[in-house]
């Protein structure tokens, strides 16, 4: 397992505006913080329907953040203010949501959650001017279209799709690899990167093909898979499916180990493939919350468990906390909402942010640089225990 860097907590500042009196009125008169006009934030998500776990978890990190930053002064003595959007998880809500966050004069948008509603939405926020960063896309096309405020604080396919390739060859021994994916941007990227670095090491893929997303049955599918009798299956789609795929491999009698990609990095995963199913299914993805050895994440879980009564336990959750926290870092060092003076700052002069999630840098394209991957083995308890 790897250990992290501990860094220093860098307190967010509040600058104080300097009014602007008429000759006449008093030196010292200020315009009142409470006249001006609030920050919106927009933070888009599937707020409901099979995603909404991790779309509420998105409300939820960035409203506590905005809660303790305007008990605080908010920023540049501004209220924030933070508008949600739900997108189901479905790409044409995802324009619609994309195209209200537009209208509601946004500073910036936290989000989507899926790749295939990032991509469609980053289009719409690109064309408006607004910073746009994504918590949990990691299709490696997003950052190839060019767009000069789009951001992300997660890692992406192609680097897991390294790190699982290595476990798998290295640490595993494994050399006979079903991979399947659900044709979504995200997961057959994934699945892709994975097929190529796993056979550029000397592996064997002896199944590749994609199930459809919602469907429940999918014994046909495992059949042709228990057929080529593989060490492992790897599945880079999401937890709803993911459950459902471990439940019916245990049921067929297939022997091999059942692995997921970091979308299936969820609680329900195991509520849906039940207890005797998901033990021992191992799970890709960048650290859990619980796993963080930062200041700022021992802090976070704490006041998020406060005010929720519950722990984060998506990864996801945290990483939208970040990206909450780098947009108010810009604001605050730019002293500036301008997207354009934002923007610049996260690409040309943010240096080893002290992230929840660890240190935060980015690349030309705006993706964050480095990569922290793990893999998780699910217990007789059905928790997700980093594998040492």
């Amino acid at each position: 397992m790897k250990r992290f860097v501990v860094w220093l907590c860098v307190a967010l500042l509040v600058v104080a505006l300097a009014g602007c009196g008429q000759q006449a009125a008093p030196a010292e008169e200020e315009e009142p913080a409470e006249t001006l006009e609030p920050i919106k934030i927009g933070v888009q998500g599937p707020i409901s329907g099979q995603w909404a776990y991790e779309g509420e978890g998105f409300v939820d990190a960035v409203s506590l953040l905005a809660e303790q930053l305007n008990a605080a002064g908010g920023l540049l003595g501004r209220e924030i203010v933070v508008i949600p959007g739900d997108d189901k998880g479905d790409p044409k809500e995802s324009a619609l949501v994309a195209q209200k966050m537009v209208a509601e004069g946004v500073t910036a948008v936290i989000g989507s959650y899926s790749s295939s509603c990032t991509e469609p939405a980053s289009a719409i926020y690109d064309e408006a001017g607004i910073v746009h960063i994504t918590p949990s896309s990691t299709a490696t096309r997003l950052t190839e279209k060019g767009y000069p405020r789009f951001f992300r604080t997660c890692f992406l396919d192609d680097r897991q799709a390294l790190f699982v390739s290595e476990f798998l060859r290295n640490e595993l021994k494994f050399s006979k690899l079903a991979l399947l994916h659900d044709n979504t941007t995200y997961a057959k990227g994934l699945a892709d990167w994975t097929k190529l670095y796993f056979e550029e090491r000397g592996g064997e893929v002896v199944f590749f093909d994609a199930i459809t997303p919602g469907e429940k049955d999918f014994t046909p599918t495992l059949t042709s898979v228990k057929a080529t009798n593989p060490e492992a299956i790897y599945f880079s789609g999401y937890f709803p499916e993911g459950g459902l795929l471990a439940k019916q491999a245990k049921d067929l009698g297939i022997d091999a180990v059942f692995m997921g990609g970091d979308a299936c990095n969820n609680p329900e995963f195991v509520q849906i493939a039940g207890l005797e199913a998901a033990e021992g299914a191992m799970i890709s993805t960048a650290p859990l919350p619980h796993d963080l050895e930062y200041p700022e994440a021992a802090k976070f879980i704490q006041d998020f468990k406060d005010k929720y009564k519950e722990d984060p336990t998506s990864v996801y959750t945290v990483m939208a906390a970040d990206a909450f926290r780098i947009i108010a870092e810009a604001i605050t060092k730019t002293e500036s909402i301008d997207p354009e003076k934002i923007a610049a700052y996260l690409r040309n002069d943010l240096k080893d942010f002290p992230g929840i999630t660890g240190p935060i840098n980015y690349d030309e394209k705006g993706d964050r640089l480095g990569s922290i991957h793990l893999f998780y083995r699910i217990d007789a308890n059905g928790q997700f225990v980093a594998y040492e």
